[in-house]
């Protein structure tokens, strides 16, 4: 099983307190030491679009070297690959690989990145042509794969046809996003067996929001199918900014608690990567909804 930390990218993103680089330097070493082999550490979208991450150079040349960590950054353009490869620009520093990113729907799409979903696929493939050229691996996200805060449902073959195109440009892997959270056991079920259709189960990964609670329940759906990558958050941080009512990521510490206890591998230390939510907490000033960590505040009462 791989797990793949989004928190101080994806969850950092939608909190109201803006964290200084220092403390999210800190954050990145507690999850890496934790031994999380991907950790999503920025993003090289627009400082004014997202001003909780408007240190992502500063973040993107200090990072930790820990041995087995790769670190990922999002990337929505040129301009940002441009920004990614000068803060990289120096020696001794991790390597960070690309992250891409389009909606599976027209309006979310626009909503986020202020175009169509034709025109982001297009960018996307002359990106990764590029990043493929310095040999370097690029990873996609789909989001609203699940549904859609505008549009409502998703037609999965639609979903499956963008991935079709992000996995025939190069991209090593395409995450589903459920950004909105919506959906159930069954749908993911549907909506995996269509993609995997053209896709083999290792190029595919699932990320989850727990918006009804039901996170955790498609990604043992996603396990019964072949799937064994996805992306999580340190105490059920996270949200989309651009997706009206969602609310926090699949929390990392859940995921792993119950993938330890099926007798699945991860090669996460639970016990250090609740040390690490517990830092995000104190970092962030109020606790996280992820319910392990919540556990674990009760035994110790």
């Amino acid at each position: 099983m791989t797990v793949y930390e989004v928190g101080p990218r994806d969850g950092l993103q939608n909190e109201s307190a803006v964290l200084t680089t220092p403390s999210k330097l800190e954050l990145i070493a507690a999850l890496a030491r934790a031994g999380l082999p991907f950790i999503e550490a920025t993003s090289f979208v627009s400082p004014r679009a997202i001003p909780q991450l408007a240190d992502a150079d500063e973040v993107a040349s200090a990072l930790p070297l820990v041995p087995d960590v790769t670190y990922l950054a999002l990337v929505p353009n040129e301009k940002g690959l441009q920004r990614l490869r000068a803060a990289q620009d120096r020696p001794g520093i991790p390597k960070l690989w690309p992250a891409v990113f389009v909606s599976a729907s027209e309006s979310h799409n626009r909503k986020n990145q202020n175009r169509g979903v034709e025109e982001t696929l297009s960018e996307i493939e002359k990106l990764v042509r590029d990043v493929r050229a310095e040999g370097s691996r690029v990873r996609a996200y789909v989001s609203t794969a699940f549904g859609c805060p505008f549009e409502g449902a998703v037609d999965p073959r639609r979903v499956a046809a963008i991935v079709d195109r992000l996995l025939g440009c190069g991209c090593y892997q395409v995450s589903l996003g459920d950004t909105i959270g919506v959906g159930t056991p069954t749908q993911t079920r549907r909506l995996v067996d269509i993609v995997l259709r053209e896709a083999p189960p290792d190029s595919i990964a699932l990320h989850m929001h727990d918006t009804h609670g039901t996170a955790l329940a498609n990604v043992l759906a996603a396990l019964d199918r072949g799937i064994a990558t996805f992306d999580a958050s340190v105490g059920g941080l996270g949200g989309c900014p651009y997706a009206p009512g969602a609310s926090g990521n699949l929390a990392t510490e859940d995921l792993v608690y119950m993938l330890v206890g099926m007798g699945l591998e991860t090669g996460v230390d639970y016990g250090r990567l609740v040390e690490a939510g517990r830092l995000a907490e104190r970092l962030l000033g109020h606790r996280l909804p992820g319910r392990a960590l919540l556990a674990e505040r009760t035994r110790e009462v």
